[in-house]
């Protein structure tokens, strides 16, 4: 982690005030939550809507922090205490993650996508981890705030950062990757996410392409070639930068000529001169193509063909992304509740369609946010698409839930189809109708709290 004296910090953020009675003293680390300090951090009070950090500074200074920035109309410091005044702490906190970023000697990679982002995060550091020193973003650190925080907390001998980048408007994107100056940079998608403040997929293409700006010269800009949005414009408007792609069809640089589905695991070969098949501890055909894009960065990093089977032994994917659980009555749960798109969705449907060996198959499907005007048309079409003679019964929750059950009805028998807006009657029923051996899929976007469903099943 950051570990300066003030006096270096102080130079770093173009400090305002005179701090000659302090600049010796060393901090460790930043907080920008006076409720978890730790000892010898550096705490940044920043301004919400409801609540303003600098009321907290005393009381994180006596916490143990070694001191704290100071917004400069904010008043007067407190008296006596180890402070550096700036204009801003938000942007102080991105100018020190900046900074701090140009003084270490390693690589970065940048990783964006309209879903993917955290898997293929996660499968990257667990390659590289197998030959380097890695540092990767924890949780969903990805914003504004999140990847200086991230940046800030690497230690100095770090060798590869992996630096997961989020957005919900233009110019996001580009004001994280000028941040963080990635060397190599990932886009591992793009599908509808962030319509609603996009307005279209191409708009959602733009911002996803903003990661170029901060990319190094001489960096690589990997990219899923299926996708026309991206090759087009690369193809178009890039034609100096260096790219490579991965994807399913053959035009790509790499792509799977086999795939093969367990209930607990995914097996791939690629084009080239391995045959022996990869295997990827989690599920799901759309996470090969997430597996390719590690598999990129760790090639382009000298890391060998053994070592690459190792890291994927390795991969440990966050939380709540198909995530294989075992409820009480023995059945298989995928919990995928961390977030849903349509092309999420139709993964995870299809992922479910495809294995085999269950007494019975359920879906529970939540509401997919940030859709726009099209948020109906989505979710009806997500009904559409499942296939009753794979899947038992259809259990929807939310009221844009309720337009994939309209959806489903077209081609399933009323019986099969359950939609609800309460969250406490859809498990009840649930538990009722599943039992051993019985494969469950809950998804939705974050917002649902889906996860709820799948910790009532365990329990």
């Amino acid at each position: 982690m950051l570990k300066k004296t003030l006096k270096q910090i102080h130079e770093m953020v173009g400090g305002l005030n005179n701090i000659t009675d302090f600049e010796s003293i060393i901090a460790a680390g930043v907080s920008i939550d006076s409720r978890h300090i730790e000892p010898n951090n550096l705490f940044i009070p920043l301004r919400g809507e409801q609540v303003d950090g600098h009321q907290f500074v005393e009381k994180a200074i006596s916490q143990g922090a070694a001191a704290s920035f100071w917004q400069k109309d904010a008043g007067e410091p407190p008296a006596g205490l180890p402070c550096i005044m700036v204009e801003n702490t938000e942007k102080a906190l991105q100018d020190l993650a900046k900074a701090y970023r140009k003084q270490l000697n390693c690589k970065v990679i940048g990783i964006t996508g309209s879903n993917g982002k955290t898997t293929t995060k996660d499968m990257v550091a667990a390659l590289l981890q197998t030959m380097y020193r890695v540092h990767k973003t924890s949780g969903n650190f990805n914003n504004h705030l999140g990847l200086p925080l991230t940046i800030l907390g690497m230690d100095e001998d770090t060798e590869v950062a992996v630096l997961e980048m989020g957005m919900s408007s233009r110019g996001e994107i580009e004001f994280l990757s000028k941040l963080a100056e990635p060397d190599l940079a990932i886009i591992t998608n793009i599908g509808e996410s962030h319509l609603l403040d996009l307005g279209s997929r191409e708009e959602i293409a733009n911002a996803k392409l903003e990661i170029v700006a901060g990319l190094k010269a001489g960096g690589t800009l990997i990219y899923h070639g299926d996708e026309p949005l991206l090759r087009d414009r690369i193809e178009r408007d890039l034609t100096n930068l260096h790219v490579v792609s991965f994807g399913r069809e053959d035009k790509n640089d790499l792509y799977p000529i086999s795939i093969t589905q367990t209930d607990n695991s995914t097996s791939f070969e690629i084009n080239g001169d391995f045959r022996e098949p990869y295997t990827i501890p989690v599920l799901g055909v759309h996470n090969v193509q997430n597996a390719l894009a590690a598999m990129l960065v760790a090639k382009l990093l000298r890391v060998n063909d053994t070592h690459i089977r190792n890291g994927f032994e390795s991969v440990r994917l966050t939380n709540m992304r198909m995530e294989l659980v075992a409820g009480a009555k023995g059945q298989k749960i995928i919990n995928d509740a961390y977030n849903a798109s349509p092309t999420s969705m139709k993964a995870a449907i299809e992922l479910v369609e495809t294995l085999e060996g269950f007494q019975s198959k359920y879906l529970v499907l939540g509401d997919m946010l940030e859709l726009g005007n099209q948020e109906k048309e989505f979710h009806v079409n997500i009904g559409k698409i499942i296939q009753p003679d794979k899947i038992n019964a259809v259990f929807t929750y939310g009221s844009l839930g309720h337009f994939i059950a309209e959806g489903a009805r077209k081609s399933f028998p009323v019986d099969r189809v359950f939609s609800y807006e309460n969250k406490t009657a859809l498990i009840t029923d649930l538990k009722e109708r599943t039992s051993l051996n019985d494969l469950i899929l809950v998804k939705a976007s974050r917002g649902m709290k889906l996860e709820e469903i799948v910790q009532a099943l365990q329990n």
